[in-house]
């Protein structure tokens, strides 16, 4: 019997999957030059103009896979004042901040402009961006909606609509605003949407706004990375704080989740108390204060990121080598979205869930529906087994969170500071200079 000889099979490079030039060679000076399977899948079709159902979990890099695009496909159009062109629809503010930060070179590149549209920050900016015409605006269903009503945004003119982590979107309640806002969109535009799983409030989206959708499903949420090492320490209650200060203690950088907002503060606090540089992230902080205590993980200031479900999708930091849930999850979907924060782009990472004897059952009845195979042992303080899954501990610091910058007090003509009461005198017309 003849064999054929074997021959490797060429993997395709943006520029073969029919992205331009232009961003081609944006994509090369940030170092980029092959695409990740999800965007190898979905390319050839989005550019072409298809509606395009991609599934994928998290990390896998679909971002830029709708992101090339929305830019290509609006190259040499002309754009309106108040009237976007294409929106990316996202469920939180931090992921809306990462998407326009890759799209927003790519936009450069071929002569676009880009807004964000979140909450929790004042709209003025925003408002003046959309005054003077945009072509990509990354939003969150809320805000956008706010600023539809009062007439600041007029959706007519769209002319491609992505939905980014639809099933986290449904999750979280925006399931309606969502529906409203595509009926505000043309209905023979693009749509693209990217899930990691396919519930049922994600397919009433695609049997509703999708026409003839293209599905590429490059892997979902249930199937775990396989350079991801899982672990549950059990631990008696007096314990925990110990343990878990060791557990997040090591050298490497670290997320560790909490359930509650309060939960994340407070366990930040006792860190940096404690010598580990630590900031939170949860709801209950403005927008520019988890934008700075993001900045200060992301650059390594910060050692550990203490958060809530709200960075357990989206967030991308690089190098996160440890995930610690220290409060377990209570569905196996929100367990795979905290995890995904590790191992990500083809790296290494380990999670480590801390249990009590009694969330036993529970915890391993949600590991059982993630199909995820674990490591399981009961661990005290200094315990050797933290050791050998953290490795050593990072030497003990001071650390000051960041905080926000100094505002200057006004100063009157001459110099001399503002009083704030006194009689007489109009004031000047000009605005505060503000530190930025």
């Amino acid at each position: 019997m003849n064999t054929a000889p074997s021959m490797d099979i060429a993997v395709p490079g943006f520029a073969d999957l029919g992205v331009p030039e232009a961003l081609v060679s944006t994509l090369t000076a940030q170092g980029i030059s092959s695409p990740f399977p999800i965007q190898t899948a979905t390319l050839r079709d989005s550019l072409a103009g298809r509606d395009v159902l991609g599934r994928g979990r998290t990390g896998s890099g679909k971002t830029l896979a709708f992101s090339l695009p929305v830019v290509a496909r609006l190259a040499g159009g002309r754009r309106q004042p108040l009237r976007p062109r294409a929106v990316v629809l996202v469920p939180t503010r931090e992921l809306a901040t990462q998407v326009l930060e890759t799209l927003t070179p790519l936009a450069k590149a071929m002569g676009l402009r880009t807004v964000q549209i979140v909450g929790g920050v004042k709209q003025g900016p925003q408002v003046q961006s959309l005054e003077r015409g945009v072509d990509i605006a990354v939003a969150t269903p809320g805000r956008l909606e706010d600023l539809i009503k009062q007439g600041f945004v007029d959706l007519s003119e769209v002319e491609i609509t992505v939905l980014d982590e639809a099933d986290h979107m449904c999750d979280l309640g925006f399931l309606p605003p969502v529906r409203r806002i595509l009926d505000a969109t043309p209905r023979d535009g693009q749509r693209l949407l990217f899930s990691a799983t396919m519930d049922r409030s994600v397919d009433v989206l695609v049997r509703r706004y999708l026409t003839d959708p293209v599905q590429h499903s490059v892997d979902d949420a249930s199937s775990h990375v396989p350079d991801m090492t899982h672990y549950l320490v059990e631990v008696r209650s007096g314990d925990k704080p110990a343990v878990v200060r060791e557990l997040v203690g090591g050298e490497g950088r670290t997320i560790a989740f909490t359930r509650t907002k309060h939960g994340a503060k407070k366990l930040a606090k006792q860190l940096v108390a404690s010598g580990v540089p630590a900031v939170d992230l949860h709801g209950n902080l403005s927008q520019a204060a988890r934008r700075r205590n993001l900045d200060a993980f992301s650059s390594g200031d910060a050692r550990v990121l203490v958060a809530t479900d709200v960075a357990a999708r989206g967030i991308h930091v690089d190098d996160v080598a440890l995930v610690v849930h220290v409060d377990p999850p209570t569905e196996h979907k929100a367990y795979l979205h905290r995890s995904g924060r590790t191992a990500r782009a083809g790296a290494t990472g380990t999670v480590v869930t801390v249990n009590m004897p009694e969330q036993r059952r529970e915890v391993n009845k949600m590991m059982k529906l993630a199909s995820i195979s674990a490591t399981h042992h009961q661990v005290t303080p200094g315990d050797v087994v933290i050791t050998s899954i953290v490795g050593p501990q990072a030497p003990t610091v001071e650390f000051v969170p960041p905080a926000a910058p100094a505002t200057p007090p006004r100063r009157r003509p001459g110099g001399a500071p503002a009083r704030r009461g006194g009689s007489g005198g109009r004031r000047s017309g000009r605005p505060r200079s503000r530190t930025r």
